[in-house]
């Protein structure tokens, strides 16, 4: 699947969101404007500033990530349509080409002077959107270690990505699984 650089930037904020509400025994990420201030320092989000930040941007980000999880909760394409379709118009669409940063010709969908949650929802609701319309949605999914959760994109060829992080997740649950066959393996002898 073929995911240009806006597509696969706006999928990476719908999981570093998705990934700031509490979980695996974390916390609320978002719990002031300071720290929405310190999550999107982190993201590339065009035309906003962070000074400009308040407590009604905070406020519109949460509902917007819960948004997002009723997406990836969802049990049909139907219903995923549906909750991206009503996120999107609400967020005052207005898709804009655009060429800046060094980036060729690419297309925005929010509007000029977008709140911080119009922006999300409308960049990454048609991000999401793309992968339903190329039936890939099933590539935005939790995590499958028990003790974790967190979203993540699976960008493989084959769709086979089960973990978030094979460096932690992925290793730590193959490390416990060569640890129980090797103490099967003693308790046989």
């Amino acid at each position: 699947m073929l995911i240009n650089h806006d597509t696969r930037c706006a999928l990476d904020h719908v999981v570093e969101l998705l990934n700031t509400a509490p979980a695996a025994g974390e916390g609320e990420r978002l719990t002031d404007v300071a720290a929405l201030r310190t999550f999107v320092g982190t993201l590339t989000v065009s035309g906003i500033v962070l000074a400009d930040l308040t407590e009604a941007d905070l406020d519109g980000v949460l509902r917007t990530r819960e948004r997002f999880e009723r997406v990836l909760a969802a049990d049909s394409g139907r219903e995923v349509a549906g909750l991206l379709n009503e996120m999107v118009a609400s967020a005052g669409t207005t898709p804009q080409l655009t060429d800046h940063d060094g980036y060729d010709w690419h297309v925005h969908y929010f509007a000029p002077g977008a709140s911080l949650a119009d922006h999300l929802a409308a960049d990454c609701g048609m991000a999401l959107g793309f992968l339903l319309v190329a039936g890939e949605l099933e590539r935005l999914r939790h995590c499958e270690a028990p003790d974790c959760g967190r979203a993540f994109v699976d960008l493989s060829r084959n769709r086979s990505r089960r973990y978030c992080d094979s460096r932690t997740c992925g290793n730590r649950l193959h490390v416990a699984a060569y640890r129980a066959r090797q103490r099967q393996a003693d308790a046989a002898r």
